[in-house]
């Protein structure tokens, strides 16, 4: 990707569904990766730690791979997954953090060009979402971390109505809560896809509703579940808006309300990125990559209708990924055209976000706490 003249990060005193449900306390200091692009300065994935204060500090590089932009952890917290999003065959790696190195343990073909998430259940199985060939690969990660080769490719087809939709685009791929369910969410066919996981086989089957479309010209990109299950949020990256999806008896999911992630007035090009929900699902998060800011929802908790609570600038350009932290106390945003990545404060009464600090990296696109 081209980048942009860099810009100057100001710290905005006052101004990663990432919802950990771990045990952890206000006071903790946590360890943190960053996926990133190498097409420039970045050599791979980094480490970094963030301390009580929300002071980040850079442990430097702990593994040399190429374009390793999305990152996931197993259940058990011993293995990092990442895919390294390079075409026209891309793949998935595995590692096993030694004090601030990861070792890799296993390498595989990915299922397709370009792969820019990942994603594992509790029993190992592994999909990739493939943005330029549409597909999503299953794979399964042993229990040393090595890496099966392609187990299933499930392959999108379609399209949409704007020129980002001319062909498929998965780009997210998660299994859902009870690890047999599988919603992808392309962006070129404008669609969630649904399918579930035959562990007998090991393919990737469809039951029931095969697929959900999204407002015209939408383009979904990722989505966050509700602690519940019941409610997902899907973040649009071409109409920049969050769309409720209702998950109805019987398992069949309806579309609901969207809501615009942008101030009244802003006119400029935007590009949504991320979602995610605080773990106690009272606040969701979405990042856009123009306005450059974070726009915070709070969740009506019987409806599961959102009412936008603020914006809170990025302290950067183009922020793409961002995670919160286990304890929920903060949320950092990855800055990929600044080269920087941003602590928040989070005020967990009213959602609202505070920065205080930021740290270098080169073309940051993934932030990803240790369990």
């Amino acid at each position: 990707m081209q980048k942009i003249l860099k810009l100057v990060f100001v710290c905005l005193l006052g101004a990663c569904s990432s919802g950990n449900t771990g045990d952890y306390s206000a006071g903790d200091s946590y360890d943190f990766y960053v996926g990133t692009y190498t097409g420039g300065d970045s050599r791979g994935i980094y480490k970094f730690s963030l301390g009580a204060d929300g002071i980040i500090e850079k442990n430097g590089l702990s593994a040399l791979t190429e374009n390793p932009s999305f990152l996931a952890w197993d259940a058990a917290g011993k293995y990092l997954l990442a895919v390294n999003e390079t075409g026209p065959e891309g793949s998935v790696e595995a590692y096993r953090p030694v004090g601030d190195s990861l070792v890799l343990t296993g390498h595989a073909p990915s299922g397709g060009a370009h792969p820019c998430y990942v994603s594992l259940n509790k029993q190992g199985y592994v999909l990739a979402a493939n943005y330029s060939s549409g597909t999503v690969g299953l794979l399964r990660m042993g229990p040393q971390g090595e890496l099966s080769g392609l187990l299933d490719i499930s392959s999108h087809s379609g399209s949409g109505t704007t020129e980002r939709q001319q062909s498929p685009h998965a780009h997210f791929a998660s299994f859902d809560p009870d690890g047999t369910g599988v919603i992808s969410v392309d962006l070129g066919t404008n669609e969630l896809w649904f399918s579930t996981l035959d562990t007998t086989t090991d393919k990737l089957i469809t039951s029931g509703q095969e697929k959900l479309a999204m407002k015209e010209g939408a383009g979904p990109r990722h989505l966050a579940v509700h602690p519940g299950g019941e409610w997902l949020y899907v973040i649009n990256e071409l109409n920049s808006t969050v769309t409720l999806v209702k998950k109805q008896d019987g398992g069949l999911y309806s579309r609901g309300p969207s809501y615009s992630t942008l101030p009244e007035g802003f006119d400029d090009d935007n590009y949504c990125a991320d979602i995610h929900l605080s773990a106690d699902g009272s606040f969701v998060y979405a990042s856009n990559r123009g306005h450059n800011s974070i726009a915070i929802f709070k969740v009506d908790a019987k409806t599961g209708f959102l009412s936008l609570a603020g914006h809170s600038p990025g302290g950067g350009s183009w922020p793409r990924n961002f995670s919160l932290s286990p304890d929920g106390q903060y949320l950092l945003v990855a800055n990929q055209h600044t080269d920087n990545i941003v602590s928040f404060k989070r005020d967990p009464a009213n959602g609202l976000l505070e920065a205080v600090d930021s740290a270098s990296v080169a073309d940051p696109v993934c932030v990803r706490f240790m369990p």
